[in-house]
């Protein structure tokens, strides 16, 4: 798994920037019809919630990550039927199935922020990503491992759905306002990034994906990751769900 652990790095490495101009894109020549018939295996989405230390460091809470993932199921399992095919809620992954979906989630993580480093903010584009000065060519991939995912062999499509929160504390929402008063000096209180993608599980490419570093909506609520998943779903090809 070299691929993944250097796509990870590489997400460690990155951060999105504020400016990004853009927040979805799909793979140049595909459609996915609202009654095509085509199979998409929900992967459980990955969640990570806690506070945003005085530093800038990430604390995990468990208490905040578990009544997060719970509020995120709940709104994806009742906005599932609005994604406009089949959806088959993948199965509890043992044994060695179950670090290789934690190694995907990371790698899609990995791969969604290089995205939008890269070319989501037109200003950062790879030569390699870009036809012209006007159009992209959004063409990334998570390899073909996917494919042997659980789950991943009665389906067409795999939709991951990456989340992770960070909310300021009092000292980092002190630090911030001092900031305000100094000269040149910024310092952002929270941090809220949400990735939703689907990928071919022939060939592992990235087909649609919506990332974006600055989401909205409290996961700790219901009614806030009610917003959080419409956020992630809307753009999804063939869905009622952004109308």
């Amino acid at each position: 798994m070299r691929a993944v652990a250097l796509a990870i790095c590489i997400g460690v490495l990155l951060g999105a920037p504020a400016d990004a101009q853009e927040r979805s894109a799909v793979r140049q020549g595909f459609s996915l019809a609202p009654h095509s018939g085509k199979r998409i295996l929900v992967f459980r989405p990955a969640v990570s919630v806690g506070a945003q230390s005085t530093g800038g460091m990430f604390e995990p809470n468990a208490a905040w990550t578990e009544q997060a993932r719970r509020n995120i199921d709940g709104a994806l399992e009742r906005l599932q039927t609005r994604l406009g095919n089949t959806i088959v809620v993948a199965p509890e992954a043992y044994d060695e199935d179950a670090p290789a979906v934690q190694e995907h989630m990371a790698l899609f993580a990995a791969v969604s922020q290089a995205v939008i480093e890269y070319q989501f903010f037109v200003g950062n584009r790879l030569p390699t990503k870009k036809r012209d000065n006007k159009n992209a060519v959004f063409d990334w991939s998570l390899g073909e491992g996917v494919g042997r995912l659980p789950g991943a062999a009665d389906a067409d499509y795999g939709l991951f759905i990456y989340n992770r929160d960070a909310y300021g504390s009092t000292g980092r929402k002190v630090l911030q306002v001092l900031a305000l008063l100094g000269p040149g000096i910024s310092v952002k209180s929270g941090e809220h990034q949400g990735y939703a993608g689907l990928v071919d599980l022939r060939t592992g490419a990235l087909l649609w994906l919506n990332a974006d570093g600055a989401m909205g909506g409290d996961v700790r609520e219901v009614e806030g990751s009610e917003k959080r998943v419409r956020q992630l779903l809307e753009d999804f090809p063939g869905s009622e769900i952004g109308e």
